[in-house]
């Protein structure tokens, strides 16, 4: 599961430092980003702090705050057309408290479900010295979407299936949107919500990479202890059962970053019902 450059910044020093080698590059950046308006035939707003801002959606859902926990895709380049970062479609879920300040501010103007485009002069954005690979007095542009809940929900729905059908699976969907296989129904008790029993697991992402696994004797809890996804999947199965269940991010860790689990995440499980204790 890729983790951007953006979502990983956590808390950089924004470059208004009073130290005597730093360049200030508000009037070049500035210029940079006029020409860059004109040649692209943008109709953008400029704000008090020197950070240009393009609504093409305003979103419908919940306005964002710079204390909000977001989840977007987005590309990051240069003018010049340079791409330094892309979440690939991938949904990436960070805080605004921990990104830079161009963004923080930026993503305050939209709603959840927004779209548009920021333009970040380098004194919101990574400062007038070198971070990383972006070089110092960089112009930033980053062309977002703001995922609402609903737009989650559609995604997760959307990339679950396409992942069946690329690895020719077949699986139920369930009415909450849970959607899995039976490989062996299993022959023992089938459990209920709320009953305790022992699971073997394997838990990946859709792109294979694994973030949790038990060993082969399993795990032991209550079904009314783990999330949704899990609740009512592992009742489809009784004693000796084993199949995959492929969980959207509302029936398991949400659509914001929880632990390792980023935020808005599918989640697959390979599982075998061994025991109901």
């Amino acid at each position: 599961m890729k983790y951007s450059l953006l979502a990983l910044c956590f808390a950089f020093l924004v470059s208004c430092s009073s130290s005597d080698d730093e360049k200030d590059y508000r009037l070049e950046n500035d210029d940079e980003i006029a020409a860059y308006i004109l040649a692209n035939n943008l109709v953008a707003q400029k704000t008090a702090s020197g950070l240009y801002y393009v609504i093409e959606e305003q979103g419908t859902g919940a306005q964002l705050t710079s204390s909000s926990s977001v989840t977007v895709t987005y590309k990051g380049s240069y003018t010049s057309g340079t791409a330094f970062d892309d979440s690939k479609g991938e949904l990436v879920s960070f805080s605004l408290q921990n990104v830079i300040t161009g963004f923080t501010e930026g993503l305050s103007y939209f709603n959840e479900g927004g779209k548009g485009i920021l333009l970040i002069p380098a004194h919101l954005g990574y400062g007038s010295k070198d971070y990383k690979e972006i070089p110092g007095g960089s112009v930033l542009i980053f062309e977002i979407i703001v995922y609402s809940p609903e737009m989650i929900a559609e995604k997760n729905e959307a990339d679950i299936v396409a992942y069946l059908d690329a690895n020719d699976i077949n699986a139920t969907r369930s009415d909450t949107g849970l959607y899995y296989t039976i490989e062996e129904e299993g022959t023992g008790v089938q459990p209920t919500a709320t009953s305790n029993v022992t699971v073997a697991y394997k838990g990946y992402y859709l792109d294979g990479e694994v973030f949790d696994e038990s060993g082969s004797n399993g795990v032991s809890f209550g079904l009314n202890q783990v999330i949704k996804g899990w609740a009512e999947g592992i009742t489809y199965y009784k004693e000796g059962g084993n199949g995959k269940l492929f969980i959207p991010a509302a029936l398991a860790y949400g659509n914001y970053n929880y632990s390792t689990i980023p935020g808005g995440s599918v989640l697959i499980f390979d599982v075998k019902l061994i025991s109901v204790n």
